[in-house]
């Protein structure tokens, strides 16, 4: 219902602007209308498209009974988001489909293809889906739910005009975690979230390298994957901009794979952001570690006994990134910080170009005072934001 909120405030919110639009430039040319004129409708195709996207694919189809004006107008929608949330079962949803793209313009590409779904799809409508998308040159491909990488059409694994690629597999703790095919031919990827996957060694290597035959990558969203075969997950994409690395919250020694160290081969990268219930080693040239600007490390927990042994882990990191200029912890991060043991007397010789420090606490700042200033001991003009959660 939210989503639906949302969708709808965008919605009226383009509608009123557009309308606003129509309405000045008709006065302006100083025609007389009548105030029950359908100004809406008078707008172009273009714009009530535009407007269309911002609806689920049933929703916009819907819009065909308006009057005569809309009855072909979502025939021509180059963004389909689907919910199953909005058919009551898996049959209405694959009925619903099976009109849809059958009744759709054809010679319209897919922009963006962004599927939400409770439960599993059957094989059939599931790459029914995925086939016409890569047949309509589909540039971003959003799967939000359990995803079986067997499934997919080998059209999928040598697509080259996505350019964006959400995957989700499923929980480790709700059985075998999929693993992320090595044979992927995507050459205009630029950004990349995968969630409940697992990371394995090629045939011939020796290292768990997932990432580099994807060229033009900028942007990796790694989401509680595990990584097999290997002890640390190699990230290597020279066009690499933005990082996030978001571990799998449960105790390592309970799975194994959840645990891994970092290795940074991605000369471009400028943000880094991290969130898990440990710290994790990171290995990286100089080179590579002062070009990150910006920073986020969010510990889950500061209680657990990986999260005290990482603790000189995570102090580490700030000392050998030393360029950063924002950093943003919360109050986990700084516990875990200051089980370092007399960590206030520890030489500190970084974050001496940091402008910027947001701490998101839920505590009175007057409690974290030592902890900032030893943070900001090298760079005292930085600004620093206490966020009350």
């Amino acid at each position: 219902m939210p989503n639906n909120n949302k969708h709808l405030s965008h919605l009226l919110v383009e509608v009123f602007v557009y309308e606003t639009m129509v309405r000045r430039s008709l006065r302006s040319r100083k025609h007389k209308h009548n105030e029950n004129e359908d100004i809406i409708s008078n707008l172009t195709d273009c714009i009530l498209i535009h407007v269309l996207s911002f609806l689920n694919a049933k929703e916009a189809a819907q819009t065909c009974i308006l009057s005569k004006r809309w009855i072909t107008l979502w025939k021509g929608l180059p963004t389909i988001t689907l919910s199953s949330s909005n058919f009551r079962t898996e049959k209405s949803l694959a009925e619903f489909l099976s009109h849809f793209l059958s009744l759709r313009d054809g010679s319209t590409t897919i922009h963006t293809l962004d599927v939400h779904c409770l439960y599993y799809l059957e094989p059939s409508l599931f790459q029914m889906i995925i086939k016409y998308a890569i047949s309509h040159n589909v540039q971003h491909l959003l799967m939000n739910f359990p995803c079986r990488i067997d499934l997919f059409p080998s059209c999928f694994f040598s697509c080259h005009t996505l350019t964006s690629l959400n995957l989700s597999g499923y929980d480790i703790l709700f059985g075998q975690i999929p693993i992320f095919p090595k044979n992927l031919n995507l050459p205009a990827l630029t950004s990349l979230s995968l969630k409940y996957f697992s990371f394995h060694r090629s045939d011939a290597g020796c290292v768990v390298e997932p990432f580099s035959t994807f060229n033009m990558l900028n942007r990796l969203i790694i989401d509680s994957c595990i990584v097999q075969d290997a002890q640390n997950l190699c990230i290597s994409s020279t066009k690499l901009v933005n990082l996030t690395i978001i571990m799998h919250d449960c105790e390592p020694k309970t799975i194994i794979g959840t645990y891994f160290g970092l290795e940074l081969y991605a000369p471009s990268l400028q943000t880094f952001a991290f969130s898990g219930p440990y710290t994790p080693k990171l290995f990286a040239s100089k080179n590579v570690l002062s070009s990150i600007k910006h920073v986020n490390i969010h510990v889950t927990c500061y209680w657990n006994s990986k999260a005290r042994e990482t603790s000189p882990v995570l102090l580490n990191w700030l000392v050998v990134l030393t360029n950063i200029e924002s950093l943003t912890i919360c109050l986990y991060t700084l516990e875990v910080l200051s089980l370092v043991r007399d960590l206030l007397k520890v030489e500190f010789p970084s974050l001496f170009n940091l402008k910027s420090l947001k701490l998101k606490t839920p505590m009175p700042s007057s409690k974290l005072d030592k902890r900032v200033d030893f943070l900001i001991q090298n760079s005292p003009s930085t600004k620093v934001d206490i966020i009350h959660l």
